[in-house]
């Protein structure tokens, strides 16, 4: 299973860099929205490549597709079973 993030356009690139500074992601690092209050979490992107971090991108796929509510990744799961896992993932 693969996952493709979209391709960013300089353009809105650069629109999105004028906005808040609690928006901006570090370099290596995705956000995420989990939960029903839709949390934002800061993630490595190395996660991407982990087996259980795909299992929650394939529930993902199926009950959002492409189109992603908050515009960025939503994570269909609680933010407790988010935090359970990347903390796993990061003990590995």
């Amino acid at each position: 299973m693969g996952f493709r993030l979209p391709s960013i356009r300089r353009a809105s690139f650069a629109a999105n860099q004028a906005s808040s500074k609690s928006l901006e992601v570090p370099k290596g690092y995705l956000a995420v929205y989990v939960g029903q209050e839709m949390k934002r979490f800061i993630i490595p992107m190395s996660y991407l490549n982990q087996p259980l971090f795909q299992e929650l991108l394939s529930q993902a796929e199926e009950e959002f597709g492409y189109d992603h509510p908050m515009g960025g990744l939503t994570i269909p799961c609680g933010e407790d079973v988010f935090v359970d896992l990347t903390s796993r993932l990061n003990g590995q």
